[in-house]
């Protein structure tokens, strides 16, 4: 068995991406080199990557010198990329659809049809209200163009600091982070992939393509892969993961792992 054959043999798609398929990329929070060259300061403070910013408390200031710079980056900045166009190009014209805890875009941004990407962790292009004070959430490249146009490299610092629209009070970008989130932009999207799955023609061939989904958070991508396939007549999962390849035994036959980095670019 192969990930190619199996491919081949599907007449639909769906691909369930965790944060490994973006670190194959190259957009890696642990990545200590590319830190030190975007953060500075905070790697004078003894920060070394930024997973380490994940729910910390920082100054105002400060916090948003970094999230402007990360979004910028990893949002907003990045171009499309060979891993991404390569998995694109690999589907071709099957039928598909993707759910991904990745806020990033990549997707999007790589020839896959943004109406058919589920998002349940959300996305760096919008922002909510802390409180929240309001179920709206806005779209985020405005306050990230305008706090990035204040930021010292030197200070590590912006002068802006986003507030919001409606009460003025702190705002965050609109990923889950905790039970303020607010999920409303991507329900809809995972209603879709809901009758996707439901109008699936009785012959079809599923392939869920699950990769990069590891064990921090399996009830986002890992689990639903599985529970997907056991559910489906005749699906079959293909789980591409380094460091946790493992398949549970009720899908044998129906379920192949690939320890490495596949589709290549």
């Amino acid at each position: 068995m192969n990930p190619e054959a199996w491919l081949d043999e599907s007449t639909h798609v769906l691909v369930a991406a965790g944060a490994g398929l973006s670190v194959a990329a190259g957009y890696d929070y642990a990545d200590t080199r590319r830190f030190a060259e975007l953060f500075p300061v905070l790697h004078r403070l003894g920060l070394r990557a930024r997973y380490e910013l994940i729910g910390l408390r920082l100054p105002p200031e400060l916090l948003w010198g970094y999230w402007s710079v990360h979004v910028t980056d990893i949002r907003f900045g990045a171009g499309p990329h060979p891993v991404y166009e390569r998995l694109r190009e690999l589907i071709g014209a099957r039928d598909h659809f993707v759910m991904t805890s990745n806020v990033d875009g990549l997707f999007e941004r790589n020839g896959f049809d943004a109406s058919r990407v589920w998002t349940p962790q959300g996305d760096y292009a919008r922002y909510q209200c802390e409180t929240p004070c309001t179920r709206e959430t806005w779209p985020s490249k405005p306050i990230i163009d305008i706090a990035l146009a204040t930021y010292s490299r030197e200070r590590g610092t912006v002068t802006e600091i986003p507030a919001c629209p409606r009460c003025g009070g702190p705002v965050f970008l609109n990923v889950h982070k905790g039970p303020e989130y607010i999920g409303d932009p991507y329900e809809e999207h995972g209603r879709r992939l809901a009758r996707w799955r439901r109008d699936l023609p009785p012959d079809a061939r599923l392939l869920v393509l699950e990769i990069g989904a590891g064990l921090s958070t399996p009830s986002v991508i890992r689990w639903p892969a599985e529970a997907i396939t056991r559910s489906t007549p005749g699906a079959r999962l293909v789980r591409v993961n380094p460091a946790h390849p493992e398949l549970p035994a009720d899908l044998a036959g129906r379920a192949l792992a690939v320890p490495e980095l596949w589709p290549r670019s």
